[in-house]
């Protein structure tokens, strides 16, 4: 059996410390602060656009569960005799709406919960700074639970827990859907029948939609009524809370940002049923501003 052998050319290294100097040299290279900085930057901008496409569902969600709410409250918790009720099932489906939510706000308006537990409603009274009031109303089968939960949520934002209710005033408000086609008399007409419906105030918003006030304690009756007149569609009925005093001017960015990270985390509660704040936009950013102004309800 023959036996191979393999010479190798001999080769000249650089001394230890010339190739320490060049591995240096590469190390410095790779070690780029602009690779890092691009990479840090491509991160933050993909966490923000997915921080900010999370917000968007959770508003979206809460719109739906809104609705599923009050057409359940309205017309019934069965969608075979509910069209309303059905249409916004559909939507919600499509929209990516787990099951188990959608069964949630539909035993809601039915004053449940989704085991069949009657929901006892409370609310919980917040000032966040830099002085902003806030009344946060729920729904829940676990009083305490959910207590606990919001209070740490609240010292985690910097706020407090103290008497607020009294810087807002209780108004019904129903939306109708507008007739794009309508003639220019047609409000006034709106107008009459609403006041004899009980209303108290009606005006339009910027889609052409009939917005109605009304006392708490009409509200849903008001708004029925004034749809079956009209032939219209009901889009919202819920008691609200308005600011009766001068609102806190949001001029700080910061505590701006602390407001909105906090009104996020608290659509995003399930027993959370209503937001209000007596906030206005100061000097802060307009991104900032519409989270904010997305998580209230006026």
């Amino acid at each position: 059996m023959s036996t191979r052998v393999f010479v190798f050319p001999s080769r000249s290294f650089a001394p230890r410390s010339t190739a320490s100097s060049i591995c240096a040299q590469c190390c410095r290279s790779f070690a780029s602060s602009a690779v890092l900085n691009s990479g840090h930057n491509r991160w933050s901008k993909i966490r923000h656009e997915k921080g900010a496409a999370d917000a968007k569902k959770n508003t979206q969600r809460s719109g739906f569960a809104k609705n599923l709410t009050l057409f359940s409250r309205l017309y019934g918790p069965d969608p075979s005799l509910n069209s309303r009720l059905a249409t916004v099932i559909t939507a919600a489906k499509k929209a990516g709406m787990p099951k188990a939510n959608i069964e949630i706000a539909i035993a809601r308006g039915q004053g449940k919960s989704s085991t069949g537990v009657g929901l006892e409603t409370m609310t919980l009274e917040v000032m966040i700074p830099p002085a902003v009031a806030m009344v946060i109303e729920i729904e829940t089968d676990n009083k305490q639970r959910v207590l606990q939960d919001l209070r740490l949520l609240v010292k985690k934002h910097k706020g407090t827990v103290t008497p607020t209710a009294f810087l807002f005033d209780r108004l019904g408000r129903s939306v109708l859907k507008g007739n794009p086609n309508a003639h220019e008399d047609a409000f006034d007409d709106v107008l009459m029948v609403a006041v004899e419906a009980g209303a108290e105030d009606v005006e339009t918003d910027k889609d052409g939609n009939v917005v109605v006030w009304t006392q708490p304690h009409v509200t849903h009756q008001t708004a029925q009524d004034l749809s079956r007149v009209l032939d219209t569609e009901i889009l919202s009925c819920e008691i609200v809370r308005s600011p009766s005093g001068d609102k806190a001017k949001l001029d700080d960015e910061e505590a701006a940002q602390n407001i909105a990270a906090f009104l996020t985390a608290l659509q995003e509660y399930p027993d959370v049923q209503g937001v209000y704040a007596n906030a206005e936009k100061g000097t802060i950013s307009n991104g900032v501003w519409d989270t904010i102004e997305d998580n209230l309800d006026t």
